[in-house]
């Protein structure tokens, strides 16, 4: 197993699992507006410029990609595995290698978690400091939880 930056040739991949996993899981949890909202915001263009700027590691297994993360300074944005490898520790090692870079510059790591992900989080020690709401199409709100975890 190995998490790399990701290359600008992998973006297609990256977007493309990032929205099977969405398309996958967040229906289980969300309205089809907020899947919607998600897919938007996780589009190719996105991908492309957080890997163009450095923001994007790739989770790589027997040269298969299985998960994604990415990040801006203490912020964590973008973690993803694709459900047929999820349950397997690959989201759990991606965290534990994002928290490994941002430790070398920050105290803390934050992260806006998702429902399907809260439970992952608060098993590596993160804490909600707030619940938000956001308002995307047809007045269906999203909820999401502010998280954050002190890195030592």
């Amino acid at each position: 197993m190995e998490y790399q930056a990701a290359e600008p040739e992998q973006a297609e991949a990256v977007f493309l699992l990032v929205q099977n996993t969405i398309t996958t899981v967040y229906p289980r949890y969300y309205p089809k507006e907020v899947v919607d909202f998600f897919c938007k915001l996780h589009n190719r263009e996105n991908i492309e410029k957080d890997i163009a700027a450095g923001k994007v590691g790739v989770l790589m297994h027997q040269r298969i990609m299985v998960g994604t993360g990415s990040h801006e300074g203490s912020h964590i944005t973008r973690v993803y595995v694709e459900p047929i490898y999820q349950g397997k520790g690959y989201g759990s090692y991606i965290m534990q290698c994002i928290e490994k870079q941002i430790a070398a510059q920050y105290d803390k790591a934050y992260l806006d978690a998702s429902l399907p992900a809260c439970m992952l989080y608060e098993h590596r020690g993160y804490r909600t400091l707030k619940h938000e709401t956001w308002k995307v199409e047809n007045d269906v709100v999203l909820v999401y939880e502010v998280m954050e975890k002190e890195l030592v």
